[in-house]
């Protein structure tokens, strides 16, 4: 970057100081400077403009250098421009006063041009580099957010905080966790003679309306599996009657289902019991569960009516008082044998 492109201010009372000055600079080849005659005009254009170097005079009427310096450290915004003091008082205590209060560098009258040259392209060199390190960390920032926003869209809030503070999720086992899995009928049919752009934009409506109502039960979304959506209950949200509220998340689900467009139809199953959470991969994260829970939900999904919620008879039994539903008798369920199944169709 050349530096004689960079915006200065001069700050004398004097006019043959300003006028030396300013010279000084043309000299150099600086052509964009303005000019004020005490500290409260200068106080006032710094404010106004974005300046990259000030010249300043120590020895002014109204308000002098020290209260401009004062003035200026006390503004976050700014405090780093550099600001060179001029004076033709050359006391080291009047050097120690003004660096102490945050001036770059000083320099007497009347002012050596090869010592302004160089310590003025110094300060302005510095200031370049301090703007451009606030853009880096502004800049890193800004991609943090947006790790951070997408580590919580892929995985839950709990989660992902905890991955961030730690570098790491320990597997760890949860009781009285409600799995519900929501499968779609004839999916493959329906992508079979249906364009993808079509396929994609009814299941992003369908999912997107699942969303809201997980959200609206107190549930967790866990993942989509193909045409499939997984949900938790009393899992990484408190939720003080989990089962009841996955049921009653299940219910609203065939009833969105069916005002989608285009209409689905669903199954829906439904667990509770133990399982094991925690985080797999290392380049894609994924938060998933395991155990015998799950895997009993996804079966009572397979096996439920249409557009009907199923659940096992001992899950049934804790919400019995709350809920309204007919047995499906005893039904042979993969890798469990046969099990009396429950199909609930409303909450009292």
């Amino acid at each position: 970057m050349d530096t004689r492109s960079s915006k200065l201010l001069i700050v004398d009372d004097d006019e043959f100081g300003r006028s030396m000055t300013s010279r000084l600079l043309q000299k150099e080849g600086y052509s964009d400077f303005d000019m004020a005659e005490n500290g409260s005009i200068a106080l006032k254009k710094i404010r106004e403009n974005d300046y990259d170097a000030i010249m300043l005079d120590v020895d002014m009427p109204e308000l002098d250098g020290f209260g401009v310096l004062e003035e200026l450290q006390k503004d976050m915004r700014l405090r780093d421009i550099p600001v060179i003091m001029i004076s033709g008082v050359d006391e080291t205590a009047s050097v120690i006063r003004c660096i102490e209060l945050g001036a770059s560098d000083y320099l007497h009258k009347p002012i050596d041009p090869v010592l302004f040259r160089a310590r003025l392209g110094s300060s302005i060199e510095k200031k370049r580099l301090q703007d451009q390190q606030r853009v880096y960390i502004s800049q890193l920032r800004e991609e943090k957010d947006r790790a951070d926003q997408l580590l919580n869209i892929i995985l839950p809030e709990v989660v992902a905080n905890e991955l961030k503070s730690v570098g790491r999720v320990p597997p760890r086992n949860y009781q009285n966790v409600s799995i519900l899995f929501c499968d779609i009928v004839n999916f493959t049919a329906y992508c079979d003679s249906h364009s993808a752009e079509n396929v994609l934009d009814g299941l992003q409506n369908l999912f997107k309306s699942f969303e809201k109502i997980t959200d609206a039960h107190g549930l967790e979304k866990i993942k989509t599996i193909g045409d499939a959506f997984m949900v938790s209950g009393g899992l990484m949200l408190t939720n003080s009657d989990p089962l009841k509220s996955a049921i009653a998340c299940g219910l609203d689900m065939i009833k969105s289902a069916k005002t989608n467009v285009p209409e689905w139809q669903v199954r829906v199953g439904i667990n509770q019991g133990n399982v094991i959470a925690g985080i797999v991969g290392h380049y894609k994260y994924q938060f998933d569960v395991w155990g015998d829970t799950v895997n009993t939900a996804a079966r009572m999904a397979k096996i439920a009516n249409v557009n009907s919620l199923a659940l096992p008879i001992e899950a049934w039994m804790s919400v019995q008082d709350s809920c309204d539903a007919r047995s499906m008798g005893h039904v042979e369920v993969k890798g469990k044998g046969k099990l009396e199944v429950v199909e609930v169709y409303d909450l009292r």
